[in-house]
């Protein structure tokens, strides 16, 4: 089957991302997460940040009905955790791989930051939905990041 958005994906993907994991609560004892790359700043005050959700996601609609998420920013080692939760149907998060801060959103343990953000604005966006999350709780670590580019991972390392 010939991918008709081929040459479009081609052109995005020559914009270097970082590579991070969403995450929310999906029922009383269980977790969803998904790979994004599509994570950013957007306000300092208040406190904001976005990413968006394809529509024809697993968890999709763990994410719409969820009034907080977290994003985990991978580290440069952390390919094996992208690939895992990049599938259509990912595993959900066992507890002992993540922590629970405020909002009750699963944060990745491993991670070089993380954000725990409750629901800001959902906007639709053609086959995706944006959403925007007020920042709660952060935290960072020094250390390299995982990026992905043109369909390949790579890791840079910060410059000191």
């Amino acid at each position: 089957m010939t991918d008709v958005y081929r040459p479009l994906k081609d052109a995005f993907g020559r914009y270097a991302t970082g590579v991070a994991i969403a995450a929310c609560k999906a029922g009383d004892d269980e977790y969803v997460a998904i790979t994004i790359n599509s994570f950013t700043s957007v306000s300092l005050n208040p406190p904001l940040v976005l990413w968006c959700v394809e529509r024809n996601a697993s968890t999709f609609p763990a994410f719409m009905a969820a009034d907080h998420y977290s994003v985990s920013i991978l580290r440069a080692d952390q390919k094996d955790a992208s690939q895992r939760f990049a599938s259509y149907q990912p595993k959900t998060l066992t507890g002992a791989e993540i922590e629970i801060w405020e909002t009750g959103a699963p944060i990745l343990k491993d991670r070089l930051a993380g954000f725990d953000c409750t629901i800001h604005e959902r906007h639709q966006a053609g086959d995706h939905v944006i959403l925007i999350g007020r920042v709660i709780q952060f935290d960072s670590i020094d250390g390299a990041p995982l990026v992905y580019y043109a369909s390949g991972y790579r890791s840079e390392e910060p410059n000191e």
